[in-house]
C-alpha cells in the first residue's frame, strides 16, 4: 500500500469516526484527560505533581459551525516544561478568576471557563484565555495604593486525532501570559505608574512559550 492510499483510508477512517460521533447532537460530547493537579499552583515551570487526582475536560456546548465548536473546559490543563516528562494539571491559572465588586465582591477561582476549538478532520486546536489575579490590592499611608497584578494567560492546545484509539494526542502548547499593574506614581504629574506588558512568559518582555510534550498527553473522545 502506497503512502497516498494509507493516508486516504486514515481520512475516511476519520470522517467516519467523527461522523458517526457527532451526528445528529455534538452536545454532551467531551476529550478528557486525567492526571495530578500541579502541587505549585502558580509557578509555570514547576510541574511536580501532588498526587491530588484531576481530569482536565473539554466538553462540547455548542456548534458554531465551519469546523468550530464552543467549549466548556473544567479541571484545568496539562502544565509541561520543554524536556521534561513530567506533567501536572494546572487547575489554577489556566481556568483563572473572576469577578463583579457590586455582584461577587472579591474575584474567585472559576471551576469552569469558555474555550474555542477548530477540528479540520485530522488537527484540533483549542484556545483557552483567562484571568488571574493574586489579589494583592493595597492601600498605604498618605493614600498610595498599588493593585493587583493581574494576568491575561491564552493557552492554544494543538492535538492530533488517532482514529485507533479515538483519542486526541496533545502535540504542541502555545501559552502567553499579558501582565497589568498599577501603582502609585512618584509626582504630582504622574500619579499613576502602569506596567501594561503584552507578553511576560518568566520575564519582562518575554515571548509566547511554545511547549512540546516530551511524554505521550492522550484525551480519550467521550
Amino acid at each position: 500500500m502506497t503512502n497516498g492510499e494509507l493516508m486516504k483510508m486514515l481520512r475516511i477512517l476519520v470522517l467516519t469516526v467523527l461522523s458517526f460521533l457527532l451526528q445528529g447532537n455534538v452536545f454532551g460530547i467531551s476529550i478528557a484527560y486525567s492526571g495530578f493537579t500541579c502541587l505549585n499552583t502558580i509557578d509555570i515551570n514547576d510541574i511536580t505533581p501532588s498526587g491530588i487526582p484531576i481530569e482536565s475536560r473539554f466538553e462540547v456546548v455548542e456548534d458554531v459551525g465551519g469546523g468550530i465548536f464552543r467549549l466548556s473546559l473544567t479541571g484545568g490543563i496539562p502544565r509541561i516544561v520543554n524536556s521534561d516528562r513530567n506533567v501536572c494539571i494546572d487547575s489554577v491559572t489556566a481556568i483563572g478568576y473572576s469577578g463583579v465588586p457590586q455582584v461577587d465582591g472579591l474575584p474567585g477561582l472559576l471551576e469552569s471557563i469558555d474555550a474555542t476549538a477548530y477540528f479540520g478532520g485530522q488537527e484540533l486546536v483549542i484556545v483557552v484565555n483567562s484571568m488571574f489575579t493574586d489579589l494583592s490590592a493595597r492601600r498605604g499611608a498618605f493614600s498610595s495604593f498599588s493593585t493587583s497584578n493581574i494576568l491575561a494567560i491564552t493557552n492554544t492546545l494543538i492535538f492530533v486525532f488517532d482514529p485507533q484509539v479515538s483519542s486526541f494526542n496533545l502535540k504542541k502548547v502555545i501559552r502567553n501570559a499579558g501582565f497589568t499593574h498599577t501603582e502609585t506614581g512618584s509626582a504630582n504629574s504622574i500619579p499613576f505608574l502602569e506596567t501594561v506588558l503584552p507578553s511576560f512568559n518568566g520575564v519582562s518582555q518575554g515571548k509566547p512559550l511554545i511547549l512540546t510534550p516530551t511524554s505521550s498527553i492522550e484525551y480519550r473522545l467521550e
